[in-house]
């Protein structure tokens, strides 16, 4: 007989086999692993938005990518299937995490190939606590980036059919998560006073989890998205 939590994964489409994989990560903490376990995806053929039956069967993920796959484990497991999108200037991409709570306090699994923008731990009263916490070292050229964050985005408004096992680029959630509603984060006319990042900073940016061969970095070990 097949368990609750394999069942509903079967039910939004995945294969028993995947939907067995994202059950037994029963915490948030490994889920993180697992995300973490999964080769960074290089979009060496454009860009992508797989879904999460896309990402288990390629192997590759990105941040959205990597959510997806959080936020189905989440959903399997029995919590909140929850999305935060944090929006950037200056040229600088989005980031996308899924969002969890113990007791009152908010933390994020994420996917990520650099060093800063990656797992949060349930310490955060607020969402806006919980985003600034990924402000200082989310920058471009020493630029620091990031402006927004949205409000939490449940998946369960949206058919598995457009995020579990849908083939190909997953428009529709990426527009939703662009639409969402979002909050500033600096002060107005802040934005031009930022102090740039210090060089040794910024170098340790360039850091990367994961090569473009999919080998991952000695640095890499079993630590956050």
């Amino acid at each position: 007989m097949i368990n609750a939590k394999i069942a509903r994964g079967m039910q939004w489409g995945l294969s028993r086999s995947m939907a067995t994989d994202l059950s037994a990560l029963r915490t948030p903490e490994h889920i993180q692993d697992f995300v973490n376990a999964i080769p960074w995806n290089f979009e060496a053929h454009g860009w992508t938005a797989l879904s999460v039956a896309e990402v288990l069967k390629h192997r590759h993920a990105h941040c959205i990518e990597g959510a997806f796959v959080s936020a189905c484990a989440l959903g399997i497991n029995g919590m909140p299937p929850l999305l935060m999108d944090m929006g950037a200037a200056n040229g600088d991409v989005d980031h996308i995490v899924a969002l969890f709570r113990r007791g009152r306090y908010w933390g994020a699994i994420s996917k990520s190939n650099s060093p800063f923008l990656r797992y949060r731990d349930p310490i955060y009263r607020t969402l806006r606590e919980l985003a600034i916490s990924y402000f200082p070292y989310y920058f471009k050229k020493r630029r620091k980036t990031l402006r927004t964050y949205s409000i939490p985005i449940d998946l369960r408004r949206y058919g598995p059919t457009l995020w579990v096992t849908k083939q190909g680029f997953c428009q529709e959630l990426v527009d939703a998560l662009t639409a969402a509603r979002h909050f500033q984060i600096l002060p107005s006319g802040m934005s031009v006073r930022l102090r740039p990042l210090d060089l040794i900073e910024a170098r340790s940016g360039q850091l990367q989890d994961y090569g473009p061969d999919h080998t991952r970095s000695t640095l890499g070990g079993a630590g956050g998205g």
